[in-house]
């Protein structure tokens, strides 16, 4: 049987900032780090998912389409029978992102994950909000500013976190971020707004325990084990917060003191509570393939979802593959199960249809 040909689709251009970390003396670093400090570069993190996708038995290759257009349109030429659509961004707009995966369906070439709607709509995060709480889904209430003005009645309640509406991976995220007054509540805005530009998210935190929940497959989907997150070496008076530096920057000393727990020690009540939850978000914002949602426990143990994030990071060992392998899933096998689920969607290309001759009499 002919061997399925799989193209590893990614977006990059320019410096690997990862790259750099090799370089790093330790000894100058004023703290003791306890990951290392050369992860895994962009380049290598796809060149593993495509080793893996050949220990599976697919013709698999990587693709960069480097800010090309001219490079989507060849990859469509080629047709490869389905596409590991890890691309975030296209001529630097994350709002693009939709597009990409909007043009393979126009070629009616299969992808994984999710479909342009709600690539789009889990970037608004005030839309995605508003439509949760809609549907019954539990969420940290919240405004949505347009502008740096915050009403002095505003209905939340303290503390906040405030945090670009519109950006992913914890970007504007730091230890700031949370606020506990009035006037730092205007201080954080007027910031984010500098940095970020509208829409900024303000919302009620929760200051409890934060679970990644991993979701897997359509029809229908399952939960993975959950990962929680373990802040208690995290120095006096920071916030147990997952912030931009504990996700991706082992530079920083809270990437370092921030640490991950998998299962998750849930009493089963409070297990199926979060995994009921998680379900429907991630049927009411029509996800597909595989999502993982940040969600956190309040002191009565309720489940709310902070954020529903479609095709996340497929890093072997992080977060979601870190589920997915305390799940009984290899790093391989779970690729796998994502392409084959591509695959069935696969259609005929469409063939228009020959024009009609001159007509007779």
């Amino acid at each position: 049987m002919t061997r399925k040909r799989v193209a590893v689709l990614f977006n990059h251009v320019g410096e690997d900032e990862y790259e750099k970390l090799k370089q790093v003396d330790e000894s100058k670093l004023d703290f003791e780090p306890e990951y290392e400090i050369a992860v895994a570069t962009v380049q290598e993190e796809y060149d593993a998912i495509v080793t893996a996708l050949k220990a599976e038995g697919f013709d698999a290759f990587p693709y960069n389409l480097e800010e090309r257009i001219d490079r989507l349109h060849a990859l469509a030429a080629e047709r490869p029978d389905a596409v590991v659509n890890l691309v975030e961004h296209f001529h630097d707009d994350p709002d693009h992102e939709s597009a990409v995966a909007a043009y393979l369906d126009l070629c009616q070439i299969p992808y994984t994950g999710a479909p342009p709607f709600t690539l789009t709509l889990c970037r608004r995060k005030g839309l995605a909000k508003q439509l949760l709480r809609a549907s019954a889904v539990p969420t940290p209430r919240y405004l949505l500013l347009w502008e740096p003005r915050v009403p002095k009645r505003h209905g939340l309640r303290y503390p906040m976190i405030i945090k670009p509406a519109r950006e992913d991976a914890s970007a504007g995220v730091d230890q700031e971020s949370v606020v506990d007054d009035f006037r730092q509540l205007g201080e954080q805005v007027e910031r984010a707004f500098e940095s970020f530009g509208p829409p900024i998210l303000v919302e009620e935190f929760i200051d409890g325990r934060e679970l990644h929940v991993a979701v897997l497959g359509n029809d229908p989907p399952i939960v993975l084990p959950m990962v929680e997150y373990d802040f208690t070496g995290l120095s006096e008076g920071r916030r147990r917060i997952i912030s931009y530096a504990v996700k991706w920057d082992p530079l920083q000393e809270d990437y370092h003191r921030v640490h991950s727990v998998c299962p998750a020690e849930l009493s089963r009540r409070a297990h199926d509570r979060v995994a009921e939850v998680a379900l429907h978000a991630y049927r009411i914002l029509e996800c597909r393939d595989y999502a993982r949602l940040d969600v956190r426990l309040d002191s009565q143990n309720r489940p709310h979802v902070l954020e529903v994030n479609p095709n996340p990071d497929l890093t072997e060992g992080v977060s979601f593959m870190e589920s997915a392998e305390t799940g009984g899933y290899s790093f391989a096998t779970t690729l796998r199960m994502l392409v084959e689920m591509a695959l069935g969607r696969t259609v005929a290309p469409y063939v228009p249809p020959e024009p009609a001759g001159p007509a007779e009499g």
